[in-house]
């Protein structure tokens, strides 16, 4: 096994103990602490996004200074302690405070993503990019399943012991990787990275930033209340369920990353045009509350989304330089982190004012947005730069 496979294992780890909880925050609050109040699940869930969207940043800057896997010991050993106090504790105060220093800690296992793309070829990051989104999916559908598990058949408070296994796990590896002897002859496994300044598109990062905080605010807006909603219009009474119409997109974007292997993509702008439009369509199917079209509108959705961030993450990273993936990175997920903290601030008001439909609503709008913001930022340009080269070689 080589160096990627151990580091997308870790990444699968991560994002199967992250997500436990995601589709759940609802029922977690209801069962463990009687707390029924939509507005305080979406400020729990706004805390957690603020958490790690200043937290990535400072891992990235410290990992100019310290190798990834010597911080992601430590890290990860302090967020698997606080994952058991979260288990144990009965107060209230005490559970948000520990939870999202928690997540502080754990927040950066995000640096294994940029990490991958510098130890691989140029050529290479495309089908990578694929292959971790859809990690990142699969985490989701297990995390999902895991989460629904437990919440149906145990005491909720025993997915912190799930998620402290996963995050202790995680630390296990980074040791072992770096005192193995196999990959000692990795220098960027001993050292801390050079530190190379480069110049970066801060005007493109702008813009990708910018449409991906509207993206991941979409995205996001209808992701805590998923499960309720889907409840309220199916007959079915299962968590297990539940959790399974919520991983959905997981599911799509493993079909995606074999499409995308045998079919690479001819135009890049192109296919986040069209990733645009299915997801509108996938929204508003999901908004129909019919069961039967919502499964519908759930998987071209779940098409829609992965190929859209797959693509705006490969723009990223084609203008960038590997010196500096994991801070460029970094300012884009702070944009998207924004986006999903201001969708949980403002889902639970959504939702106790307008219901559970709502979200699906405003997400459609949101994307004829990003729509109309993508096509005026970079289809314009790109076709207007185009035929003007064609007109030049012609001449």
């Amino acid at each position: 096994m080589d160096l990627r496979f151990f580091l997308i294992l870790m990444t699968l780890v991560a994002v199967v103990s992250d997500y436990l909880l995601h589709p759940f925050y609802p029922q977690f609050f209801e069962l463990r602490f009687g707390i029924t109040d939509p507005k305080i699940v979406g400020y729990y869930f706004g805390a957690i996004c603020f958490m790690v969207m200043i937290a990535f940043p400072f891992w990235a800057y410290l990992a100019k200074k310290i190798a990834e896997l010597k911080i992601l010991v430590i890290t990860q050993a302090i967020a698997g302690v606080l994952a058991l106090y979260c288990f144990s504790t009965s107060s209230y105060f005490n559970f948000w405070l520990a939870s999202l220093i928690m997540v502080l800690f754990k927040g950066s296992y995000l640096l294994v993503y940029p990490f991958i793309l510098k130890i691989i070829k140029k050529e290479e990051q495309v089908h990578t990019i694929g292959l971790l989104s859809v990690i990142v999916h699969l985490g989701g559908i297990g995390g999902a399943v895991i989460g629904g598990l437990a919440v149906d058949f145990l005491d909720p408070r025993y997915i912190f012991l799930i998620m402290a296994l996963g995050d202790f796990v995680q630390m296990a590896m980074s040791w072992y990787l770096l005192k193995s002897n196999r990959f000692l002859t990795n220098q960027v496994l001993t050292s801390a990275a050079i530190a190379v300044e480069k110049r970066s598109n801060n005007g493109f990062i702008l813009k990708v930033g910018l449409l991906t905080l509207v993206l991941y605010f979409s995205d996001f807006l209808i992701r805590p209340f998923f499960s309720t909603y889907w409840e309220s219009i199916s007959i079915y009474d299962s968590k297990l369920v539940s959790g399974t119409m919520y991983a959905i997109p997981g599911f799509v974007a493993l079909i995606g990353l074999f499409f995308n292997q045998r079919h690479a993509p001819n135009n890049l702008y192109r296919g986040i045009l069209s990733a645009l439009l299915l997801g509108i369509v996938g929204l508003w199917l999901q908004a129909s509350q019919i069961d039967v079209v919502l499964i519908l509108g759930r998987i071209i959705y779940g098409w829609a989304i992965f190929q859209g961030m797959v693509r705006f993450d490969v723009l990223l990273f084609e203008q960038s330089h590997p010196d500096a993936y994991a801070l460029d990175y970094s300012k884009i997920h702070f944009f998207q982190n924004l986006g999903v903290l201001l969708a949980s601030l403002s889902v639970g008001i959504i939702v106790d004012l307008e219901g559970l439909r709502m979200p699906f609503l405003i997400a459609v709008g949101c994307f004829m947005a990003i729509l109309l913001m993508y096509y005026i930022l970079f289809y314009v340009q790109i076709n207007v730069k185009s035929a003007l080269n064609n007109k030049v070689s012609k001449t």
